[in-house]
């Protein structure tokens, strides 16, 4: 959890807040699991949080480590470049009481690869997986950033996950890790099979996305839409899919929801905007 510093101004971004925000937006009790510094941008994220409605209990305060930040630059097309501040607050989250009563009640959790590039949070990360009910939704969205991933890591993920959700970008890099090949369904089939998985989400930008589970398949354009920016949309998704999930539908609704909500979320400045009636 940290702040994303655009040309424009700083918005409170990270992966974490914005699935968690967007899931309580379609319904769900949400929890902001991460860690911010004993500073002016750490008590705004906690500010910024009681404004979204998303649980805070659960976020740490490190008095040793800053706040997370990163410099956000937009190409004219609005898809975003990321440089990355290191040895920040959310580096170091640590296993506590409230994290382990949290585990073991949960419906489903979201985690990502960038928040395991240090030990400590990795290590965190692994054993709250680990706590959460047999039947909970652990959805592994891949996010690679920069060098902060390995193989080592993104296949403890896989096999702690029992859903993937990945990038058309992103699709290319993991099935070389593994040496699948082949067409789009044929690689995500080798996920499910390699792995146990429930279900792969291969999003596809301004092309939809692909859903594949092991016996059912859809695939989804996107709503045309003015992007103005594409930071947050892809939270979004992962959002309104676990929400879908948890809720029973089918593949078909779920995909074509998704594709709204992260379509919308493109329209819109920053990565929490209020989502419209018609999508709730």
């Amino acid at each position: 959890m940290l702040w994303d510093l655009f040309p424009s101004g700083r918005r409170l971004g990270g992966a974490p807040v914005n699935f968690a925000y967007h899931c309580r937006q379609l319904g769900a009790k949400a929890y902001a699991v991460s860690r911010v510094g004993s500073d002016e941008l750490g008590r705004e994220i906690q500010k910024k949080l009681k404004m979204l409605n998303v649980e805070r209990e659960t976020l740490q305060v490190d008095s040793t480590h800053p706040t997370g930040t990163v410099k956000v630059t937009l190409d004219e097309a609005g898809h975003p470049s990321y440089e990355i501040c290191e040895r920040v607050a959310w580096d170091y989250i640590e296993m506590t009481p409230e994290l382990k009563s949290l585990a073991g009640g949960l419906n489903a959790a979201c985690f990502g690869s960038l928040a395991q590039r240090n030990d400590v949070s990795r290590k965190t990360i692994v054993a709250f997986l680990e706590m959460m009910p047999g039947n909970s939704l652990r959805i592994f969205d891949v996010n690679l950033r920069q060098a902060y991933y390995s193989k080592a890591v993104v296949e403890a993920s896989l096999r702690a996950a029992n859903v993937l959700k990945l990038s058309d970008e992103e699709l290319p890099v993991l099935s070389g890790m593994f040496g699948f090949a082949g067409p789009d369904d044929d690689q995500l089939h080798a996920f499910i099979e390699r792995f146990g998985l429930k279900l792969v989400a291969l999003t596809c930008g301004a092309r939809g996305s692909l859903l594949v589970s092991r016996d059912a398949r859809d695939e989804c354009p996107a709503p045309a839409t003015k992007v103005v920016d594409t930071v947050g949309a892809g939270d979004s998704f992962t959002a309104a899919l676990c929400m879908g999930m948890l809720k029973g539908h089918s593949l078909v609704q779920i995909n074509d929801h998704a594709n709204r909500v992260a379509s919308f979320v493109c329209s819109q400045s920053g990565a929490t905007p209020v989502l419209p009636k018609d999508l709730l």
